[in-house]
């Protein structure tokens, strides 16, 4: 199965380079705030966290401005960053996530595992617990980035309704909290960033469209092969649905969205990004001046792909806006689940608040690589926000 990993630049760049590493700083609560909940950043596709070395070289939530996650802690957020599998399933990486928030050790499912046909437990977090004390009275915000979206998704939705296939399979006395369900109010909010909640058209691209060379670079060329074997999902006998790449295919997004609720008692935002400009032919091209050249061939090719998906779903003009990997129209939020505009004056729980959509690429979010974007007033704003509601 074709493994793609555009954003797998970064992870080579980060061995070649360092900043400084430090540990969350404890949030000082403010009186203009309602609640303080611990704020649990996840990343998305090829990214780490705070357990990854390459954390210690290069922090993905600050990118070369920094560690945002320590700024935050500072102006009273307490933050932390995850680490998933770069390039694992929405279903694998909601496991690992929850090792984490308990300090337990990953369990997969006895009947995911062996239909995925993989080990069905990972790695002990007894010890390198990520929060403390996580429960109903100590709920968190959950931030995804990118596949990070659909991750936070899938934790929420095993954490209030848990797995019936699960529980089907695994004696009573084996199965993992996580798959009974019953703790949906652990949640306080979820917040996506440049997610691809209907899939992404890249894919589509990759089937059908042969990539052009104008916008080449030899460097960048030379680090892209140079670190393939680094990123790329490596084949270990497990079934090809479980990784990341299938979910974010346009028919298996929308297929993964009819099993993942939107929950009545969580707040939800979404921010969709675009580094494009409309032509006057209708379809659209990258904004150089603020699209990384590593996104500059994938964000004209999907600024001009239209077609059909093999189930039939329509890609329409619709789908021309993108970021340079995901289309920003997808990532407003999951097709059928209930939606509006995000209003100040009425922000609800249940219901996916679409907030303006960010003028930037797919790592605008982060920080940026290259292009260098100072995005602190933007989560200092965003978690004000939620603190307040």
């Amino acid at each position: 199965m074709k493994k793609t990993s555009v954003t797998a630049l970064i992870i080579a760049l980060c061995l070649l380079l360092c900043s400084c590493s430090s540990a969350p700083v404890s949030a000082v609560k403010s009186d203009k705030w309602n609640t303080n909940y611990k704020n649990v950043f996840v990343h998305g596709l090829s990214g780490w966290g705070s357990y990854d070395k390459t954390n210690r070289y290069l922090k993905y939530w600050g990118m070369f401005n920094g560690d945002l996650l320590k700024y935050l802690g500072k102006q009273g957020f307490e933050c932390y960053a995850a680490s998933v599998d770069p390039q694992g399933s929405a279903w694998d990486r909601a496991c690992e996530l929850y090792a984490q928030l308990t300090g337990s050790t990953v369990d997969y499912g006895k009947e995911h595992s062996e239909r995925c046909k993989h080990e069905r437990y990972g790695k002990d977090f007894g010890g390198e617990l990520l929060i403390e004390s996580w429960s109903a009275e100590n709920k968190i915000n959950l931030i995804g980035h990118s596949f990070g979206g659909a991750t936070v998704r899938m934790l929420c939705e095993l954490m209030a309704n848990g797995s019936k296939a699960e529980r089907a399979a695994t004696d009573e006395s084996e199965l993992s909290e996580l798959f009974s369900g019953g703790k949906a109010d652990w949640i306080y909010s979820v917040v996506t960033l440049a997610a691809p909640h209907n899939g992404t058209s890249a894919y589509l691209a990759d089937d059908g469209v042969q990539e052009e060379k104008e916008n080449s670079n030899a460097f960048r060329d030379f680090m892209s092969k140079m670190v393939s074997k680094y990123t790329a999902a490596q084949p270990d006998g497990r079934d090809e649905s479980d990784y990341a790449s299938y979910d974010m295919y346009i028919d298996n997004a929308l297929e993964l969205n009819k099993s993942l609720q939107t929950l009545d008692n969580i707040y939800y935002f979404s921010y969709a990004c675009s580094s494009t400009v409309k032509s006057e032919d209708g379809t659209y091209l990258p904004d150089k001046s603020i699209t990384e050249s590593t996104f500059l061939n994938s964000a004209e090719r999907l600024g001009r792909l239209t077609g059909a998906t093999e189930k039939g779903f329509t890609v329409d003009e619709s789908w021309l806006e993108n970021d340079g990997l995901v289309n920003t129209v997808s990532a407003k939020a999951p097709f059928g689940a209930p939606s509006k505009e995000f209003d100040e004056n009425d922000i609800q729980k249940g219901v996916w608040n679409i907030m303006p959509i960010y003028r930037g690429d797919h790592m605008s979010l982060q920080g940026g690589l290259f292009i260098k974007n100072d995005v602190k007033d933007f989560y200092i704003n965003l978690l004000s926000m939620i603190n307040k509601l």
